[in-house]
Protein backbone atom coordinates (compact mmCIF):
# COMPACT_ATOMS: atom_id res chain seq x y z
CA UNK A 1 0.00 0.00 0.00
CA UNK A 2 1.72 3.59 -1.14
CA UNK A 3 2.84 5.94 1.68
CA UNK A 4 0.13 8.27 3.60
CA UNK A 5 -2.55 5.51 2.56
CA UNK A 6 -5.16 3.98 5.44
CA UNK A 7 -7.55 0.94 5.14
CA UNK A 8 -11.04 2.54 5.79
CA UNK A 9 -14.36 0.97 5.10
CA UNK A 10 -15.68 0.49 1.60
CA UNK A 11 -18.95 2.65 0.70
CA UNK A 12 -20.55 -0.33 -0.19
CA UNK A 13 -20.73 -2.55 2.71
CA UNK A 14 -23.77 -2.92 4.67
CA UNK A 15 -24.21 -4.69 8.65
CA UNK A 16 -26.68 -6.35 10.46
CA UNK A 17 -26.55 -7.89 13.59
CA UNK A 18 -27.87 -11.29 14.19
CA UNK A 19 -30.08 -13.11 16.99
CA UNK A 20 -27.28 -14.40 18.87
CA UNK A 21 -25.60 -11.07 19.19
CA UNK A 22 -23.29 -11.90 15.96
CA UNK A 23 -22.83 -9.27 13.16
CA UNK A 24 -22.82 -9.96 9.31
CA UNK A 25 -21.32 -8.01 6.92
CA UNK A 26 -21.96 -7.58 3.05
CA UNK A 27 -20.53 -5.92 0.80
CA UNK A 28 -22.01 -5.25 -2.72
CA UNK A 29 -18.64 -4.49 -4.73
CA UNK A 30 -17.58 -8.44 -3.87
CA UNK A 31 -20.53 -9.85 -2.86
CA UNK A 32 -18.67 -11.35 0.31
CA UNK A 33 -21.24 -12.08 2.96
CA UNK A 34 -19.46 -12.87 6.54
CA UNK A 35 -20.08 -13.48 9.95
CA UNK A 36 -18.49 -12.46 12.51
CA UNK A 37 -19.90 -14.51 16.34
CA UNK A 38 -20.49 -11.96 19.79
CA UNK A 39 -16.61 -12.28 20.73
CA UNK A 40 -15.14 -11.12 17.03
CA UNK A 41 -18.14 -8.37 17.15
CA UNK A 42 -16.43 -5.83 19.40
CA UNK A 43 -12.90 -5.88 17.33
CA UNK A 44 -15.22 -5.67 13.30
CA UNK A 45 -17.09 -2.85 14.93
CA UNK A 46 -13.97 -0.58 16.31
CA UNK A 47 -12.15 -1.74 13.06
CA UNK A 48 -15.05 -0.44 10.85
CA UNK A 49 -14.86 2.71 12.12
CA UNK A 50 -14.54 5.66 9.70
CA UNK A 51 -11.42 6.66 10.23
CA UNK A 52 -9.90 3.28 9.45
CA UNK A 53 -6.45 1.70 10.19
CA UNK A 54 -2.83 2.23 9.12
CA UNK A 55 -2.03 -1.50 9.26
CA UNK A 56 -3.99 -4.54 9.90
CA UNK A 57 -3.39 -5.68 13.12
CA UNK A 58 -5.12 -8.95 13.31
CA UNK A 59 -6.70 -11.78 12.16
CA UNK A 60 -9.99 -10.06 11.57
CA UNK A 61 -8.73 -7.26 9.63
CA UNK A 62 -7.11 -8.94 7.37
CA UNK A 63 -10.39 -11.06 6.44
CA UNK A 64 -12.05 -7.87 5.95
CA UNK A 65 -9.65 -6.74 3.66
CA UNK A 66 -9.61 -9.62 1.86
CA UNK A 67 -13.03 -9.93 1.98
CA UNK A 68 -13.30 -5.80 0.14
CA UNK A 69 -15.35 -4.60 3.65
CA UNK A 70 -11.64 -2.90 3.47
CA UNK A 71 -10.08 -0.68 0.93
CA UNK A 72 -7.05 1.52 0.68
CA UNK A 73 -8.27 4.84 0.89
CA UNK A 74 -6.41 6.01 -2.31
CA UNK A 75 -8.98 3.65 -3.56
CA UNK A 76 -11.99 5.33 -6.26
CA UNK A 77 -15.00 3.66 -5.27
CA UNK A 78 -17.30 5.15 -7.77
CA UNK A 79 -14.43 4.51 -10.64
CA UNK A 80 -14.98 0.85 -9.55
CA UNK A 81 -18.63 0.88 -9.72
CA UNK A 82 -18.57 2.37 -13.12
CA UNK A 83 -16.27 0.09 -14.49
CA UNK A 84 -18.60 -2.95 -13.47
CA UNK A 85 -21.08 -0.96 -15.21
CA UNK A 86 -19.68 -0.91 -18.14
CA UNK A 87 -18.76 -5.13 -17.68
CA UNK A 88 -22.46 -5.51 -18.51
CA UNK A 89 -21.46 -4.62 -22.29
CA UNK A 90 -19.42 -7.67 -22.33
CA UNK A 91 -20.12 -9.61 -25.79
CA UNK A 92 -19.09 -12.88 -24.59
CA UNK A 93 -22.28 -13.60 -22.58
CA UNK A 94 -25.57 -14.47 -23.68
CA UNK A 95 -29.08 -14.75 -22.03
CA UNK A 96 -32.40 -15.40 -23.71
CA UNK A 97 -35.97 -15.62 -22.58
CA UNK A 98 -37.65 -18.08 -24.74
CA UNK A 99 -41.41 -18.53 -24.87
CA UNK A 100 -41.98 -21.66 -26.55
CA UNK A 101 -45.52 -20.76 -26.39
CA UNK A 102 -47.41 -17.98 -25.56
CA UNK A 103 -50.47 -20.37 -24.36
CA UNK A 104 -51.44 -21.01 -20.84
CA UNK A 105 -53.18 -23.64 -19.20
CA UNK A 106 -54.26 -21.52 -16.43
CA UNK A 107 -56.10 -18.14 -15.58
CA UNK A 108 -54.42 -16.76 -12.73
CA UNK A 109 -56.64 -14.00 -11.28
CA UNK A 110 -53.69 -11.22 -11.24
CA UNK A 111 -52.28 -12.02 -14.71
CA UNK A 112 -51.14 -9.54 -17.40
CA UNK A 113 -50.54 -11.72 -20.20
CA UNK A 114 -52.73 -11.90 -23.26
CA UNK A 115 -52.54 -15.40 -24.75
CA UNK A 116 -53.18 -13.99 -28.43
CA UNK A 117 -50.17 -15.93 -29.53
CA UNK A 118 -49.80 -19.90 -29.14
CA UNK A 119 -47.19 -22.15 -29.78
CA UNK A 120 -43.65 -21.17 -31.29
CA UNK A 121 -43.31 -21.02 -35.13
CA UNK A 122 -41.14 -23.18 -36.97
CA UNK A 123 -39.39 -19.91 -38.61
CA UNK A 124 -38.49 -18.84 -34.82
CA UNK A 125 -37.04 -22.16 -33.94
CA UNK A 126 -34.97 -22.26 -36.44
CA UNK A 127 -33.77 -18.75 -36.59
CA UNK A 128 -32.74 -19.37 -32.84
CA UNK A 129 -30.66 -22.27 -33.60
CA UNK A 130 -28.91 -20.58 -36.51
CA UNK A 131 -28.44 -17.17 -34.42
CA UNK A 132 -27.14 -19.34 -31.59
CA UNK A 133 -25.13 -21.30 -34.38
CA UNK A 134 -23.53 -18.35 -35.53
CA UNK A 135 -22.60 -16.29 -32.31
CA UNK A 136 -20.91 -19.58 -30.93
CA UNK A 137 -17.79 -19.39 -31.58
CA UNK A 138 -17.88 -15.65 -29.76
CA UNK A 139 -19.93 -17.03 -26.90
CA UNK A 140 -17.84 -18.21 -23.25
CA UNK A 141 -21.48 -18.40 -21.47
CA UNK A 142 -25.37 -18.99 -22.94
CA UNK A 143 -27.70 -19.14 -20.42
CA UNK A 144 -31.49 -19.68 -21.77
CA UNK A 145 -34.63 -18.68 -19.24
CA UNK A 146 -38.34 -20.67 -20.61
CA UNK A 147 -41.01 -18.45 -20.09
CA UNK A 148 -44.54 -18.41 -21.42
CA UNK A 149 -47.82 -19.08 -21.22
CA UNK A 150 -46.59 -21.77 -19.86
CA UNK A 151 -43.53 -23.71 -21.09
CA UNK A 152 -44.60 -27.01 -20.49
CA UNK A 153 -47.04 -27.18 -22.95
CA UNK A 154 -44.60 -27.11 -25.55
CA UNK A 155 -42.15 -29.75 -24.28
CA UNK A 156 -41.38 -30.53 -27.70
CA UNK A 157 -40.26 -26.77 -28.71
CA UNK A 158 -37.90 -26.87 -25.40
CA UNK A 159 -37.09 -30.22 -26.31
CA UNK A 160 -35.37 -29.57 -29.83
CA UNK A 161 -34.06 -26.15 -28.95
CA UNK A 162 -32.55 -27.53 -25.75
CA UNK A 163 -30.26 -30.45 -27.34
CA UNK A 164 -29.13 -28.01 -30.06
CA UNK A 165 -27.95 -25.78 -27.60
CA UNK A 166 -26.50 -28.49 -25.82
CA UNK A 167 -24.66 -29.74 -28.92
CA UNK A 168 -23.65 -26.28 -29.76
CA UNK A 169 -22.35 -25.60 -26.33
CA UNK A 170 -20.36 -28.68 -25.92
CA UNK A 171 -18.37 -27.92 -29.43
CA UNK A 172 -17.74 -24.85 -28.34
CA UNK A 173 -16.58 -24.97 -25.16
CA UNK A 174 -19.60 -22.62 -23.51
CA UNK A 175 -20.82 -22.41 -20.12
CA UNK A 176 -24.46 -23.37 -20.48
CA UNK A 177 -27.49 -23.05 -17.99
CA UNK A 178 -31.27 -22.45 -17.83
CA UNK A 179 -33.92 -21.71 -15.77
CA UNK A 180 -37.77 -22.29 -16.01
CA UNK A 181 -40.77 -20.61 -15.02
CA UNK A 182 -43.73 -22.87 -14.83
CA UNK A 183 -47.08 -23.35 -12.66
CA UNK A 184 -46.28 -26.91 -11.95
CA UNK A 185 -49.60 -28.59 -13.37
CA UNK A 186 -47.62 -30.23 -15.50
CA UNK A 187 -44.35 -30.59 -14.04
CA UNK A 188 -44.33 -34.85 -13.67
CA UNK A 189 -41.97 -36.61 -12.32
CA UNK A 190 -41.19 -38.12 -15.91
CA UNK A 191 -40.96 -34.23 -17.40
CA UNK A 192 -38.99 -33.00 -14.76
CA UNK A 193 -36.26 -35.82 -15.48
CA UNK A 194 -36.06 -35.07 -18.99
CA UNK A 195 -35.82 -31.36 -18.21
CA UNK A 196 -32.58 -31.83 -15.95
CA UNK A 197 -31.08 -34.02 -18.68
CA UNK A 198 -31.61 -31.58 -21.01
CA UNK A 199 -29.27 -29.23 -18.24
CA UNK A 200 -32.54 -27.30 -16.88
CA UNK A 201 -32.00 -27.21 -13.31
CA UNK A 202 -33.31 -24.33 -11.72
CA UNK A 203 -37.19 -23.99 -11.17
CA UNK A 204 -40.00 -21.38 -10.02
CA UNK A 205 -43.24 -22.31 -8.98
CA UNK A 206 -45.68 -20.57 -7.58
CA UNK A 207 -48.38 -21.47 -4.67
CA UNK A 208 -50.60 -19.27 -3.07
CA UNK A 209 -52.15 -20.74 -0.47
CA UNK A 210 -53.71 -24.50 0.78
CA UNK A 211 -56.42 -26.03 -1.20
CA UNK A 212 -58.96 -23.72 -1.95
CA UNK A 213 -56.93 -20.28 -1.69
CA UNK A 214 -54.82 -21.12 -4.31
CA UNK A 215 -57.35 -22.72 -6.70
CA UNK A 216 -59.19 -19.94 -6.04
CA UNK A 217 -55.90 -17.30 -7.70
CA UNK A 218 -54.27 -19.73 -9.84
CA UNK A 219 -57.05 -22.22 -11.42
CA UNK A 220 -57.60 -23.68 -14.97
CA UNK A 221 -58.48 -21.99 -17.87
CA UNK A 222 -61.61 -23.94 -17.70
CA UNK A 223 -61.85 -23.36 -13.95
CA UNK A 224 -60.52 -26.36 -12.72
CA UNK A 225 -58.51 -26.72 -9.46
CA UNK A 226 -54.59 -27.02 -9.92
CA UNK A 227 -53.32 -27.02 -6.23
CA UNK A 228 -53.37 -31.10 -5.48
CA UNK A 229 -51.86 -31.67 -8.54
CA UNK A 230 -49.09 -29.31 -8.09
CA UNK A 231 -48.31 -30.78 -4.65
CA UNK A 232 -48.55 -34.27 -5.98
CA UNK A 233 -45.72 -33.42 -8.64
CA UNK A 234 -43.57 -31.89 -6.19
CA UNK A 235 -43.91 -34.70 -4.15
CA UNK A 236 -42.91 -36.87 -6.81
CA UNK A 237 -40.29 -34.84 -7.68
CA UNK A 238 -38.55 -34.97 -4.17
CA UNK A 239 -37.73 -38.85 -4.92
CA UNK A 240 -35.36 -37.88 -7.77
CA UNK A 241 -31.50 -37.89 -6.26
CA UNK A 242 -30.31 -35.52 -8.90
CA UNK A 243 -28.74 -31.69 -7.49
CA UNK A 244 -31.49 -28.65 -8.48
CA UNK A 245 -33.02 -26.06 -7.23
CA UNK A 246 -36.83 -25.06 -7.12
CA UNK A 247 -38.43 -21.79 -5.88
CA UNK A 248 -41.79 -22.34 -4.25
CA UNK A 249 -42.73 -18.46 -5.06
CA UNK A 250 -45.95 -17.57 -2.94
CA UNK A 251 -47.59 -14.17 -4.75
CA UNK A 252 -49.71 -12.09 -1.53
CA UNK A 253 -52.18 -9.32 -1.42
CA UNK A 254 -54.62 -8.59 0.89
CA UNK A 255 -56.88 -11.15 0.39
CA UNK A 256 -53.89 -14.39 1.24
CA UNK A 257 -52.07 -12.72 3.41
CA UNK A 258 -53.97 -14.04 6.33
CA UNK A 259 -53.56 -17.85 5.06
CA UNK A 260 -49.86 -17.29 4.36
CA UNK A 261 -48.88 -19.52 7.33
CA UNK A 262 -51.09 -22.16 6.58
CA UNK A 263 -49.04 -22.21 3.40
CA UNK A 264 -45.87 -22.46 5.66
CA UNK A 265 -47.05 -25.15 7.98
CA UNK A 266 -48.00 -27.32 4.92
CA UNK A 267 -45.20 -26.75 2.81
CA UNK A 268 -42.67 -27.54 6.01
CA UNK A 269 -45.05 -31.00 6.46
CA UNK A 270 -43.33 -31.75 3.21
CA UNK A 271 -40.38 -29.80 2.13
CA UNK A 272 -38.56 -28.86 5.16
CA UNK A 273 -35.09 -30.23 5.62
CA UNK A 274 -34.71 -30.29 1.78
CA UNK A 275 -32.59 -27.65 0.64
CA UNK A 276 -33.41 -28.14 -2.84
CA UNK A 277 -36.73 -26.40 -2.00
CA UNK A 278 -36.56 -22.70 -1.55
CA UNK A 279 -39.26 -20.34 -0.06
CA UNK A 280 -39.93 -16.82 -1.71
CA UNK A 281 -42.61 -14.05 -1.20
CA UNK A 282 -43.23 -11.21 -3.76
CA UNK A 283 -46.44 -9.19 -3.48
CA UNK A 284 -49.06 -9.24 -5.94
CA UNK A 285 -48.65 -5.97 -8.40
CA UNK A 286 -51.26 -4.13 -11.03
CA UNK A 287 -49.35 -5.68 -14.37
CA UNK A 288 -51.19 -4.66 -16.96
CA UNK A 289 -54.23 -6.99 -16.58
CA UNK A 290 -57.70 -7.15 -17.37
CA UNK A 291 -58.22 -7.06 -13.75
CA UNK A 292 -56.14 -5.03 -12.26
CA UNK A 293 -58.54 -2.64 -11.04
CA UNK A 294 -59.67 -5.32 -8.61
CA UNK A 295 -56.74 -6.70 -7.49
CA UNK A 296 -56.21 -5.75 -3.51
CA UNK A 297 -52.75 -5.01 -3.36
CA UNK A 298 -50.93 -3.87 -0.63
CA UNK A 299 -49.34 -0.95 -0.69
CA UNK A 300 -45.37 -0.60 -0.65
CA UNK A 301 -44.74 -0.10 2.32
CA UNK A 302 -46.74 -3.45 3.80
CA UNK A 303 -45.84 -5.06 0.78
CA UNK A 304 -41.70 -4.62 1.96
CA UNK A 305 -42.59 -5.30 5.65
CA UNK A 306 -44.78 -8.48 4.69
CA UNK A 307 -42.23 -10.28 2.56
CA UNK A 308 -39.46 -10.87 5.11
CA UNK A 309 -41.75 -11.53 7.87
CA UNK A 310 -43.30 -13.73 6.11
CA UNK A 311 -39.59 -15.52 5.03
CA UNK A 312 -38.90 -14.97 8.64
CA UNK A 313 -41.20 -17.60 9.36
CA UNK A 314 -41.11 -20.17 6.86
CA UNK A 315 -37.08 -20.12 7.66
CA UNK A 316 -37.83 -20.30 11.32
CA UNK A 317 -40.12 -23.34 10.76
CA UNK A 318 -37.46 -25.11 8.81
CA UNK A 319 -37.64 -24.06 5.16
CA UNK A 320 -35.29 -23.41 3.11
CA UNK A 321 -35.18 -19.54 2.14
CA UNK A 322 -35.01 -19.17 -1.85
CA UNK A 323 -31.21 -19.06 -3.10
CA UNK A 324 -32.20 -16.36 -5.56
CA UNK A 325 -32.20 -13.65 -2.37
CA UNK A 326 -28.53 -14.15 -1.32
CA UNK A 327 -27.85 -14.24 -5.17
CA UNK A 328 -29.70 -11.20 -5.51
CA UNK A 329 -26.70 -9.46 -3.55
CA UNK A 330 -24.04 -9.98 -6.03
CA UNK A 331 -22.28 -7.49 -8.07
CA UNK A 332 -25.00 -6.84 -11.11
CA UNK A 333 -27.35 -9.68 -9.75
CA UNK A 334 -29.86 -7.37 -9.17
CA UNK A 335 -30.09 -5.40 -12.26
CA UNK A 336 -32.73 -6.61 -14.38
CA UNK A 337 -32.48 -8.54 -17.39
CA UNK A 338 -33.92 -6.11 -19.64
CA UNK A 339 -31.40 -3.83 -18.93
CA UNK A 340 -28.49 -6.04 -19.48
CA UNK A 341 -27.54 -4.96 -23.19
CA UNK A 342 -26.42 -9.28 -23.80
CA UNK A 343 -30.25 -10.32 -22.67
CA UNK A 344 -33.08 -10.32 -24.79
CA UNK A 345 -36.88 -11.66 -24.96
CA UNK A 346 -38.09 -14.16 -27.80
CA UNK A 347 -41.36 -14.50 -28.60
CA UNK A 348 -43.13 -17.41 -30.14
CA UNK A 349 -43.71 -15.59 -33.52
CA UNK A 350 -40.06 -14.23 -33.61
CA UNK A 351 -40.68 -10.92 -31.95
CA UNK A 352 -38.01 -9.50 -30.16
CA UNK A 353 -38.47 -8.17 -26.60
CA UNK A 354 -36.49 -6.44 -23.51
CA UNK A 355 -39.30 -7.42 -20.91
CA UNK A 356 -41.84 -10.03 -20.18
CA UNK A 357 -43.67 -7.97 -18.68
CA UNK A 358 -45.43 -5.41 -21.15
CA UNK A 359 -45.37 -7.68 -24.29
CA UNK A 360 -48.01 -5.58 -26.10
CA UNK A 361 -46.47 -2.25 -25.50
CA UNK A 362 -44.91 -1.11 -28.46
CA UNK A 363 -41.29 0.93 -26.34
CA UNK A 364 -40.78 -3.12 -25.51
CA UNK A 365 -41.14 -4.27 -28.84
CA UNK A 366 -37.61 -4.05 -30.10
CA UNK A 367 -37.02 -5.93 -33.51
CA UNK A 368 -37.32 -8.96 -34.83
CA UNK A 369 -35.38 -12.78 -35.46
CA UNK A 370 -35.29 -13.83 -39.03
CA UNK A 371 -35.43 -17.54 -40.11
CA UNK A 372 -31.59 -17.17 -41.15
CA UNK A 373 -30.97 -16.23 -37.65
CA UNK A 374 -30.19 -12.53 -38.45
CA UNK A 375 -31.76 -9.82 -36.14
CA UNK A 376 -33.30 -7.22 -36.92
CA UNK A 377 -33.01 -4.45 -33.96
CA UNK A 378 -34.27 -1.01 -32.89
CA UNK A 379 -31.35 0.55 -31.02
CA UNK A 380 -32.81 3.29 -29.81
CA UNK A 381 -35.47 1.65 -28.06
CA UNK A 382 -33.17 -1.20 -26.58
CA UNK A 383 -30.60 1.99 -25.25
CA UNK A 384 -33.95 3.36 -23.51
CA UNK A 385 -33.80 0.22 -21.46
CA UNK A 386 -30.33 -0.21 -20.92
CA UNK A 387 -29.21 3.35 -20.17
CA UNK A 388 -31.39 4.64 -17.66
CA UNK A 389 -30.10 3.56 -14.18
CA UNK A 390 -26.82 5.07 -12.65
CA UNK A 391 -25.79 6.59 -15.33
CA UNK A 392 -28.31 8.98 -14.77
CA UNK A 393 -29.11 9.07 -11.25
CA UNK A 394 -27.18 10.51 -9.23
CA UNK A 395 -29.19 9.08 -6.35
CA UNK A 396 -27.86 5.49 -7.56
CA UNK A 397 -24.47 6.51 -8.00
CA UNK A 398 -24.16 7.03 -4.14
CA UNK A 399 -25.26 3.97 -2.70
CA UNK A 400 -24.27 1.11 -0.90
CA UNK A 401 -25.96 -1.13 -2.85
CA UNK A 402 -24.59 0.38 -6.42
CA UNK A 403 -22.87 -2.80 -7.29
CA UNK A 404 -25.68 -5.04 -7.04
CA UNK A 405 -28.56 -3.34 -9.19
CA UNK A 406 -26.96 -0.45 -10.55
CA UNK A 407 -29.90 1.79 -10.73
CA UNK A 408 -31.60 -0.71 -12.85
CA UNK A 409 -33.59 -3.50 -11.13
CA UNK A 410 -36.78 -2.74 -12.96
CA UNK A 411 -36.70 -0.01 -15.65
CA UNK A 412 -40.05 -0.82 -16.71
CA UNK A 413 -40.68 0.68 -13.45
CA UNK A 414 -38.78 3.75 -13.79
CA UNK A 415 -39.99 4.18 -17.75
CA UNK A 416 -44.11 3.86 -16.22
CA UNK A 417 -43.45 5.55 -12.57
CA UNK A 418 -40.60 8.14 -12.90
CA UNK A 419 -39.41 6.68 -9.61
CA UNK A 420 -36.50 4.82 -8.44
CA UNK A 421 -36.65 1.12 -8.70
CA UNK A 422 -34.82 -0.10 -5.43
CA UNK A 423 -34.97 -3.75 -4.16
CA UNK A 424 -36.76 -5.45 -1.58
CA UNK A 425 -33.49 -6.44 -0.52
CA UNK A 426 -31.63 -3.06 -0.63
CA UNK A 427 -34.75 -1.18 0.76
CA UNK A 428 -34.65 -3.47 4.33
CA UNK A 429 -31.01 -4.91 3.90
CA UNK A 430 -30.08 -5.31 7.44
CA UNK A 431 -33.52 -8.18 8.17
CA UNK A 432 -32.23 -9.55 4.34
CA UNK A 433 -28.71 -10.07 6.04
CA UNK A 434 -30.20 -11.53 9.36
CA UNK A 435 -32.12 -14.00 6.94
CA UNK A 436 -29.29 -15.35 5.30
CA UNK A 437 -27.29 -15.69 8.81
CA UNK A 438 -30.87 -17.17 10.26
CA UNK A 439 -31.01 -19.80 6.45
CA UNK A 440 -27.34 -20.59 7.09
CA UNK A 441 -26.90 -21.33 10.80
CA UNK A 442 -25.87 -25.04 9.91
CA UNK A 443 -23.17 -23.99 7.45
CA UNK A 444 -20.46 -21.85 7.18
CA UNK A 445 -20.27 -18.76 5.49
Amino acid sequence: MEKNSRYVPSRFNALSHTDDNGVVLFNSYTGAVAYFSDEEKDAVLTSLKRAGTEILENEIQKELFNNGFFVSSIVDEKRRAQFLHQSLHRTDIMHLVLLPTESCNFRCTYCYETFERGKMNRKTINGIKAFIQEKATNLSNLHISWFGGEPLISLDVIEELSNSFLSIAQENNIHYSCDLVTNGYLLTKDVFQRLLSWNINQFMITIDGVGEVHDGRRHLSGGGKSFDKIISNLIAIKEVSDKFDITIRTNFDESNLQEASKLTKFLKEHFAGDKRFGIMFQPVGRWGGKNDDDLPVCSRTMANKKIWELTDEAVTQGLSMSPMITTSLMPSASVCYAAKPHSLVIGSDGQLYKCTLSLNEEFNKVGKIHEDGSLELDYDKIASWVTSGEETDAVCQSCFYRPACQGNHCPLYRMRTGERPCPYEKRNIKKVLNLIWKNSCNKNF
